[in-house]
């Protein structure tokens, strides 16, 4: 599957949100519940096309996508005002997942978080935008 961002940086063709399989999704709304404690997902509401994209969403009340599309960006690093508030409370790395949790095993990270490590991606994207 071809590599695609949400607004806020979230790798979407890593989530398992979008899988046709209702125990994936499933399992995925367990390990939310586990680990955010999310408890409005089901199996049939977490359904995701991507944010960027005018189908499913897991998340409609989402203020970054809300910004984003606003604004007519590609993702949060085409904003003048990168990184902002709003951003920075969703944004996260591998470590800050690790030290807000603990150790989290491989079959629930890769699950429930990994499409969530964002701050290198947009990072990246906002370094070859020419900012650094």
């Amino acid at each position: 599957m071809k590599k695609e961002l949400s607004c806020c940086g979230y790798r979407c063709d890593l989530c398992a949100a979008r899988s046709d399989d209702s125990r994936v999704r499933q399992k995925l709304v367990d390990g939310w519940r586990k680990y955010f404690g999310h408890k409005n997902y089901t199996v049939e509401n977490v359904r995701c096309d991507g944010c960027l994209h005018n189908g499913r969403l897991a998340d409609k009340n989402c203020p970054v996508r809300a910004c984003v599309m606003e604004r007519k960006l590609k993702n949060c690093a085409y904003c003048i005002e990168f990184p902002c508030k709003l951003l920075k409370k969703v944004m996260c790395s591998r470590k800050e997942l690790q030290e807000r949790f603990g150790d989290i095993p491989e079959e629930d990270f890769n699950l429930c978080m990994r499409q969530f490590i964002s701050y290198p991606v947009l990072m990246k994207i906002w370094k070859d935008l020419g900012n650094i």
